[in-house]
């Protein structure tokens, strides 16, 4: 009997893991096929594109795809933009979100339950919705509190603050910090640790894998944004990656979808680089506090 129920055993284990490499390979093919064709298609003619069957690896690989897309718009200042946009815009949410969260965490203060709440609500809304009133402050309320003789409209500021606060990273760092051992919290609070010394001396270091999940999430966020930073600016010269794409394929039109594709991976590359260095933080991050309140 124990030889049948081991045997059984295994082999439920044994389809188990069966099944989860199925889930993964389709889930890789899904994410993959669209990826391997746009790099694939970056390096063809427009003839090798349309052919049927579909040619996936081209025949005489068209480098010149990429030097075309380069130079038909800025890349270069539409890289400048979105480094500057991505790395202000993702510092301002890293900053807001662990300070809120840490105060949601561990402090005492009143309401601090429906406080919580009315941030939880905030993820409900979604962000288009924001779009109006954001775009008339920028555009008259910031030049009439200020005395400014200019709105601030085509700017990096308009781009940048309109999402400095994030309730997403806010509820995802308090679960996570939620979820870390409450002696040590204590053992640094007995020895005369205060607030400012317990987040940078053990409550982040601690919950580094947390933090770092969500910056990866900040950056990927803000260097895709689109319909803000094409809305919020007039010149092309303030324009980032994203925005950029939309001018090459309006450059190009239906004629050369191999140098739009090199336009696109362009944008692709960096958020690889960026993964692919972060990537073992990422399962720890997101399954920290998983079981918490």
């Amino acid at each position: 009997m124990g030889r049948m129920a081991g045997a059984s055993l295994s082999r439920q284990q044994l389809n188990g893991r069966i099944a989860g490499y199925a889930g993964m390979a389709l889930v890789l093919l899904l994410i993959g096929l669209p990826m391997f064709w746009m790099l694939s298609g970056s390096l063809k003619t427009l003839r090798e594109i349309y052919t049927f069957p579909p040619q996936w690896i081209p025949r005489d690989p068209q480098w010149s795809n990429y030097r075309e897309a380069w130079n038909t718009v800025p890349f270069d200042r539409f890289y400048l933009n979105s480094l500057i946009i991505t790395v202000a815009g993702a510092s301002l949410q890293i900053v807001n979100g662990t300070l809120c969260a840490y105060a949601f965490a561990f402090l005492r203060f009143p309401f601090k339950n429906v406080l919580f709440l009315i941030v939880l609500a905030a993820l409900m809304v979604p962000s288009e919705v924001v779009i109006l009133p954001n775009f008339l402050f920028f555009g008259n309320t910031v030049r009439d509190w200020f005395g400014l003789e200019n709105n601030w409209i085509n700017t990096y500021q308009a781009i940048v603050l309109p999402g400095a606060a994030t309730a997403f990273g806010t509820f995802l760092m308090r679960q996570g910090f939620l979820a870390l051992p409450r002696d040590v919290l204590d053992a640094a609070k007995v020895d005369g640790a205060g607030h400012i010394r317990t987040m940078f001396g053990i409550v982040l270091p601690m919950a580094k894998p947390i933090v770092i999940t969500f910056a990866l999430i900040s950056i990927v966020n803000k260097w895709n944004d689109y319909l803000w930073p094409l809305i919020i600016t007039r010149s092309v010269e303030m324009r980032p990656i994203t925005v950029g794409v939309r001018l090459l394929y309006d450059a190009e039109g239906n004629n050369n979808w191999g140098v739009i594709m090199a336009g696109t991976t362009f944008v692709v590359v960096p958020l690889i680089v960026v993964y692919v260095f972060a990537q073992r933080f990422i399962i720890d991050g997101l399954t920290a506090g998983a079981t918490k309140g």
